[in-house]
């Protein structure tokens, strides 16, 4: 019997794997975005750009002789261990085969496959809120290597990007306020184990850049990615407005010149790479960003709530899993030039991926999944499910907050942005409903 549990934990485990690997196994490669080339080049290039974190270049870099595989199956992976450990942890544990199913729908309903199989850091952001939700509020039923574990996966993803660190320092100080009120259920120990998690993360950051770029630095972005939000919503070309001519901004000469979406801006626009792109530009950009903030703190609220509004709905799956993102193949083409015949040849580059259908289904169902969350909370305190699947709820609503806010102000609305946390308000539905289904089994028995 003991065998036979082991196979199907085994079993189970390995088709879950199969399953979030599925869009990159149909495609015939890894599937590729526009920032993909940026975090493969930065080991090659030897300097830093904004947004790029080293750390996951060189994950990549770990994963290219072959041919990127192992970072999809490591993605893969860690996504199985966490969901194992969140269903065991919530009392769940003992049946491979609701893994199973849960991973299966989410497959089907959810961005999650979507996320697992291209090369970027998303499926990091989700997978450290759950470990970070599993340290700090489920301590308690996990083993001594399960807590080590959780820290470095909290640290490596830390370290991916500067806007999943911002996330989880946040869900942090959300948990030091909880125990300032209820000290029972965030133990100091927790807590300590996650701040220990953050600083490692700060630490590969630092490491990660130093190896490569030969200086001591975080990954740039801050106020530049500041600038565009700003630019876009009109902020900046008001205050060029009324504040230009100034001898010390160059974009006044240029003021009627710029783009009015920072996109356009960042990655498309000719003035922006005559004027030396960010490392031309970032201490302008930084000074006009600090002092819009100054002088219209009205409009930039208004700002604010807009764009965190805009960017908790923009949750499509697959933005940028397109067949014309250049730089990303003459990354691959350059640096990694025996990988090139096997990406080219892909579905992906043939233009065979469309991700309409997809999102008919999924889209609907990330807001609707969102949109019980407070519901899922308020059935917790009631006490009309179990209270451990309504704190997995909030932290959840917390975390599609903290996301919105993060990288819908401090950058811009993306949809990949919100995809990449959007299946986890799926994944919280689906927990509640396994663990009330396994409830009204216990009563019938």
């Amino acid at each position: 019997m003991h065998t036979s549990w082991r196979l199907q934990w085994a079993l189970a485990t390995a088709f879950c794997v199969a399953l979030l690997m599925a869009p990159a196994l149909w495609n015939g490669f890894p599937l590729l975005q526009w920032d993909t080339g940026g975090y493969l080049a930065r080991w090659y290039e030897g300097y830093l750009v904004p947004s790029r974190a080293v750390v996951y270049g060189l994950i990549l870099n770990a994963g290219s002789p072959l041919s990127f595989w192992p970072v999809v199956a490591l993605q893969s992976a860690l996504t199985v261990w966490i969901a194992t450990l969140m269903l065991r942890t919530h009392g769940l544990g003992k049946r491979p085969w609701l893994l199973l199913g849960i991973i299966t729908t989410l497959t089907v309903v959810s961005t999650l496959p979507w996320l697992t199989s291209i090369l970027l850091t998303d499926i990091f952001c989700g997978l450290a809120v759950l470990a970070l939700y599993l340290l700090l509020m489920r301590a308690a039923h996990l083993w001594t290597s399960e807590r080590i574990g959780l820290v470095i996966l909290i640290a490596v993803a830390a370290a991916t990007h500067s806007a999943t660190f911002a996330l989880l320092a946040g869900l942090l100080i959300c948990g030091t306020v909880l125990r300032l009120f209820m000290r029972h259920r965030v133990p100091a120990r927790a807590l300590g184990h996650g701040v220990i998690a953050l600083a490692l993360g700060a630490a590969m950051v630092f490491a990660a850049d130093y190896a490569v770029a030969g200086r001591l630095a975080w990954t740039p972005g801050g106020f530049a990615l500041s600038f565009g939000r700003m630019l876009q919503d009109g902020i900046v070309t008001k205050y060029l407005d009324e504040h230009c001519p100034d001898p010390a901004l160059r974009l006044c000469r240029y003021k009627d010149e710029l783009p009015h979406d920072a996109d356009e801006w960042f990655w498309g626009s000719p003035l922006f790479d005559r004027l030396g792109r960010f490392a031309g530009l970032d201490d302008e950009m930084a000074t006009i960003a600090l002092r819009s903030l100054a002088a219209y703190p009205g409009l930039q609220l208004e700002s604010a709530a807009t764009d965190t509004a805009r960017q908790l709905i923009a949750v499509h799956t697959g933005e940028g899993v397109l067949d014309t993102i250049w730089h990303t193949y003459r990354m691959i083409e350059l640096h990694t030039p025996r990988l090139a015949p096997a990406m080219h040849a892909a579905r992906q580059q043939q233009g065979e991926i469309s991700l309409a259908a997809v999102n008919d289904l999924q889209y609907p169902l990330a807001l609707a999944a969102m949109a019980l969350l407070p519901l899922l909370m308020l059935a917790a305190w009631r006490g009309t499910i179990a209270a451990g699947t309504g704190e997995f709820a909030a932290t959840v609503a917390l975390a599609l907050l903290g996301n919105a806010f993060i990288c819908g102000v401090l950058s811009n609305p993306h949809d990949r942005y919100g995809a990449r946390v959007a299946w986890l308000a799926v994944f919280a539905v689906f927990l509640a409903a396994a663990h009330r289904h396994g409830e009204r089994r216990k009563k019938l028995n």
